[in-house]
């Protein structure tokens, strides 16, 4: 198989009027290998981005095993839980400096949730995070 030269990517009518000398042949044909020679090298790997997708994805199979989400829907629900985490953690950060602890316990957590969390929803993650340390702990 022929290396693309740049005249077969031009229009008809240019590729007539502009010939391409056999220098041009030769420096193209040069690249090429060069290029593949280079991603060989050096492969740029991709910015990894942190999201919460696969966990929102995995709950939602509990919840719903028949439902599905949209890349937006996504998004949303990954902006969201981004916001509770600031919102939470900066609330736990202002509980240990208040009683001059350098470290965020389970407990200034706790209390965090239920500062940000309304009523009957931090009673909920109270409940499952009590859940989560007990069995972490069980575990170690």
């Amino acid at each position: 198989m022929q290396p693309n030269s740049t005249a077969s990517k031009a229009p008809a009518s240019k590729a007539a009027k502009a010939p391409v000398s056999s220098a041009g042949q030769q420096k193209s044909a040069r690249k090429a290998p060069s290029k593949e020679d280079g991603d060989l090298k050096k492969k740029r790997k991709k910015a990894r981005k942190e999201t919460y997708s696969s966990y929102i994805y995995k709950v939602l199979r509990q919840v719903h095993p028949d439902t599905g989400i949209s890349n937006k829907g996504m998004g949303v629900l990954n902006s969201f839980v981004n916001d509770l985490f600031e919102r939470i953690a900066t609330e736990a950060s202002k509980l240990a400096s208040y009683t001059k602890k350098s470290t965020i316990s389970s407990r200034e957590i706790q209390t965090a949730v239920r500062l940000i969390l309304p009523g009957e929803l931090a009673k909920h993650a109270i409940s499952e995070g009590t859940k989560s340390v007990t069995k972490f702990s069980a575990a170690r």
